[in-house]
């Protein structure tokens, strides 16, 4: 007698939508939504798709309908609740759009809550696509299973992020010209945190000594070589997530 396959399957077409879901609601997709599931994924009424709301967690859903235009579904059991982010915002420059989307995408990977796009002197752009970033954030969750997605904070100058800085959350200031070992300093000062990316030439010396100054900001150094500006901002939050975050085995 063969085995009754699992239900939802593990290879169920994964999306995020609007919230919240509760146990029988109806969820209708349009668009380039509804465009994936029909037309690339091919789903007909029956078959099983896993929905996000970021707010209730993870749904397993039924494919009710699937038209030319539109996929109605239907929650049929929540198989997680949302899932408790670390409390680490990545505060990073504006790159070139290739890098920073770069960023954009394995912070989300990585587990970060936000991230707060920053526009220094040395930017070589200074503006954000919020519709492009959410896109970007979005597929990348859906990738790796989160059920969480990071928020995207408007733009703004160093010197306003610096001002409004909430006086609980330690800000780590990754500066090439030196500062405390990132490793010492995550595991020292695990509460609220943020990490401080500059852009690719780097602060100048007036920003430089701005962040310095700030009560809340701890330079700290990223080893013996200089890295490029998206490099940086994967490999510190990865550290700070082993170390202080959901990878930490001290972490409850």
């Amino acid at each position: 007698m063969s085995a009754t396959p699992a239900w939802p399957p593990r290879s169920a077409p994964r999306l995020f939508v609007p919230g919240p879901l509760e146990q029988g609601a109806e969820i209708a997709l349009d668009g380039a939504q509804a465009h994936y599931l029909g037309k690339v994924m091919r789903v007909a009424p029956g078959d099983a798709v896993i929905v996000c709301d970021d707010a209730t967690g993870e749904w397993a859903c039924e494919v009710v309908s699937a038209g030319k235009r539109d996929v109605v579904l239907a929650a049929r059991e929540r198989l997680r609740p949302r899932e408790d982010v670390p409390d680490f915002v990545l505060c990073a420059a504006l790159l070139k759009k290739p890098n920073f989307d770069l960023v954009l995408e394995k912070a989300t990977e990585l587990g970060v809550a936000a991230i707060q796009p920053l526009v220094t002197r040395r930017c070589v752009a200074d503006k954000l696509n919020p519709e492009r970033a959410a896109s970007i954030v979005t597929e990348a969750a859906e990738q790796c299973a989160r059920t969480a997605l990071p928020r995207i904070e408007p733009a703004v100058k160093l010197e306003a992020l610096l001002r409004d800085w909430p006086a609980e959350r330690t800000l780590f200031f990754a500066d090439e010209q030196g500062g405390d070992s990132a490793a010492a300093a995550f595991a020292a000062l695990p509460g609220p945190a943020a990490l401080l990316v500059g852009p690719e030439g780097g602060f100048d010396e007036e920003e430089r000594a701005l962040v310095r100054a700030h009560p809340r900001a701890r330079a700290i150094t990223l080893g013996p070589r200089i890295l490029r500006a998206e490099t940086a901002c994967i490999s510190a939050t990865a550290l700070w997530m082993a170390l202080a975050g959901d990878w930490s085995p001290a972490r409850p």
